[in-house]
């Protein structure tokens, strides 16, 4: 589980980059991916902070019905913020 959060945040942190389509389409996948692995894993425990972020991250880069905020500056802050979540969640199952 810890190596899956570490390619997702890797995938968003490359993501700030500028890219070939194909490339962002595959961030799509394999953070959902990692976000529904994450909420599927801490659902377990009741309802709690990490199923709501990585829920609502899961919903942001669904690759089904995908949410398109048209600017690469947009897209950053995102990018950044979800690696550094990932992160975290990595750090804190190492604790346990």
């Amino acid at each position: 589980m810890k190596t899956l959060l570490l390619i997702c945040a890797g995938l968003l942190f490359v993501g700030l980059i500028d890219l070939p389509i194909g490339y962002y389409t595959l961030l799509r996948i394999v953070v959902t991916i990692g976000s529904v692995a994450v909420v599927i894993t801490e659902f377990e425990n009741g309802l709690n902070i990490w199923v709501i972020t990585f829920g609502l991250i899961a919903i942001l880069f669904n690759p089904l019905i995908p949410i398109y905020l048209n600017d690469k500056s947009t897209w950053m802050p995102i990018d950044i913020i979800g690696g550094m979540l990932f992160i975290i969640k990595s750090f804190a199952i190492k604790q346990r």
